[in-house]
């Protein structure tokens, strides 16, 4: 989709947005529920990597604590299996200790590597949300000025529907009135019987009861 936003209109998007906490747009049901299929489909890109981000940083965190409950398990172990070992040379409870350390490192090293990803994570994630919020309000300002120029040509069409309106209705009324003038004449000559004798489709006296002194005999 063309866009018509110019570079000074997205300078003053990008000025809106400083300081702005902005939610992340595509865990905000508001925001889908915004923007139409093609503009979903030009911010498709931005908002499938946001997403991955997001399920990156929810499997580091459920994992994060995941490995914390095992470290403090081993921890928990080792203290007594350290015990042990102090008490006398046993082969099977110093190969104990040192598994439990191995694994105790390993988990160090894990959540080191994913505390590292996940400060970055926030940062990109961030990043990548502003990028998302800056298409939107392009989508959506055009989406505006679109609606507004249809708003302003339906506003016209109703304005001069209306003056057409009141002119035909004001030429029914003339028309109506002139057909019970030539009605009331012609009843006063004929009778009743005008309705028939002049193959009228409606009785003039049924519009203008009050206006009329004849009755239909």
């Amino acid at each position: 989709m063309e866009r018509k936003v110019g570079s000074e209109q997205k300078d003053k998007f990008s000025d809106a947005l400083l300081g702005k906490n902005i939610p992340v747009l595509t865990l905000d049901n508001k925001w889908y529920r915004l923007l139409d299929e093609i503009d979903r489909a030009s911010a498709r890109e931005i908002e499938n990597k946001l997403n991955e981000l997001l399920k990156r940083q929810g499997k580091l965190n459920t994992e994060s604590k995941e490995i914390k409950k095992i470290k403090k398990k081993l921890m928990n172990e080792i203290v007594p299996i350290a015990g042990e070992a102090d008490k006398g040379r046993n082969s099977q409870v110093d190969k104990k200790l040192e598994e439990h350390k191995r694994l105790i490192a390993e988990c160090n090293e894990k959540l080191e590597s994913y505390q590292d990803e996940l400060l970055e994570l926030p940062r990109e994630i961030e990043k990548l949300n502003y990028e998302l919020m800056m298409l939107t309000m392009e989508c959506c300002y055009d989406t505006m000025q679109q609606n507004t120029d249809e708003i302003m040509e339906i506003s016209d069409w109703v304005t001069d529907i209306r003056i057409e309106l009141k002119k035909r209705l004001i030429h029914k009324q003339e028309m109506e009135q002139k057909n019970h003038d030539i009605y009331s004449y012609m009843h006063d000559i004929f009778g009743a019987d005008v309705v028939n004798l002049f193959d009228m489709k409606y009785n003039p006296e049924e519009q203008h009861p009050k206006a009329s002194g004849h009755k239909n005999e």
